[in-house]
């Protein structure tokens, strides 16, 4: 069955689509069957496609997330989960607020890739221009290469 990965943001149409498609563009061939990657928002509407400017930043280095569709954090998708990864302290504290049997598998994105306790937010682009878009997209990579090196 594999192993269930569930990115958290705000509106699930910025930073989770993007982490999401980044972890499934940088798995390896040989191990992108052993995950299932997804994300959601913890205040989301229901359906809402991801930001253009999250599209034209993950477009510019060859990941699209165009038919991205958001969807709002609910306790089965939290059951599924093996692992939790908030794009901000706010979005995991929201999740272990309403999920406190998940709380073990809920983790900041950031201090999960760097295995410490320093906790360090992804700020929302959303209303941004691209390049702030593209230093968030750079900034989830950079977390997300962490964690692939070590799968």
């Amino acid at each position: 069955m594999g192993i269930n990965i569930l990115f958290a943001c705000t509106g699930n149409t910025c930073r989770s689509p993007m982490a999401a498609g980044l972890l499934g563009h940088l798995l390896p061939s040989d191990r992108k069957s052993a995950y299932t990657v997804s994300s959601a928002g913890t205040h989301a509407a229901q359906g809402s496609p991801a930001s253009d400017q999250a599209v034209a930043a993950m477009k510019a280095i060859g990941i699209d997330i165009a038919g991205h569709r958001s969807r709002q954090v609910n306790k089965n998708l939290v059951e599924k989960a093996d692992l939790i990864l908030a794009l901000s302290e706010s979005h995991a504290d929201f999740l272990k607020d309403h999920f406190p049997d998940a709380s073990g598998k809920i983790f900041l994105l950031s201090e999960y890739a760097e295995k410490s306790k320093a906790k360090q937010d992804v700020p929302d682009p959303a209303g941004g221009n691209l390049e702030e878009y593209q230093e968030t997209r750079d900034q989830i990579k950079r977390y997300i290469d962490k964690i692939v090196r070590k799968m």
